[in-house]
């Protein structure tokens, strides 16, 4: 019969490798949801100068703005079948690797052709990544830890808030570096980190807890 010893030093034991594991995962994922939404909200900020410069009324940015959403809804279900079909780690990094590369492309708006495309084309390459990013949390923890989390996870969001507006002001200051607008370096600037992000994924998200270098035996 297992002594009351035994099971205090099991249960020791599995909480200091949950801790070990969330500090390894959430924070990386959370990065990646915080980056997600200062992205969303970055287009406020650049519509500042950005509707002057590429000759977009007010109309056009914000039907571009909200075409996001199309391509976002659209593409979360099959998103999320690839997800399964490919790994949770390979699909956040493709998911984090192609909105940064568009997000950073949006900084060569031209007209509103060119906005509606890039707007709908990051929709559809950030569609997953919330579901997906749960998904793979429920993969490592079980329910008992598995709240506590998705609570930490969802930080990202009034975070993002409290972050995004004084970073998009600093960033909006460097207009004519380089020969750039400012709201193209916010574009650029909010994006490449995503991508850099997306890539270390495939070596800092490990597949499975059984191959988990961050656990022992």
């Amino acid at each position: 019969m297992e002594s009351a010893e035994h099971r205090a030093f099991m249960q020791t034991a599995e909480h200091r490798a949950f801790m070990k594991t969330a500090w390894r995962l959430v924070p990386f994922v959370t990065i990646g949801y915080l980056l997600n939404y200062m992205d969303r909200n970055n287009v406020g900020f650049a519509a500042l100068t950005m509707n002057r410069d590429t000759g977009l009324t007010a109309t056009q940015f914000g039907f571009g703005a909200g075409i996001l959403f199309l391509g976002y809804s659209t593409c979360e279900i099959p998103s999320n079948i690839a997800l399964y079909r490919f790994g949770a780690r390979r699909w956040l990094a493709r998911i984090m690797i192609t909105w940064g590369v568009v997000s950073a492309a949006t900084a060569f708006t031209v007209g509103p052709r060119s906005w509606y495309a890039l707007r709908l084309l990051l929709g559809i390459a950030e569609a997953g990544y919330f579901p997906g990013v749960t998904f793979y949390l429920a993969t490592w923890f079980p329910a008992e830890y598995r709240a506590r989390m998705l609570a930490w996870f969802l930080v990202a969001v009034p975070a993002s808030t409290v972050v995004g507006g004084p970073v998009s002001g600093l960033i909006l200051q460097m207009d004519g570096m380089a020969g750039l607008k400012g709201w193209q370096w916010l574009f650029i600037i909010e994006g490449m980190p995503v991508v850099l992000l997306g890539i270390a994924a495939l070596w800092l998200l490990p597949v499975r807890p059984e191959d988990a270098p961050i656990l022992n035996a």
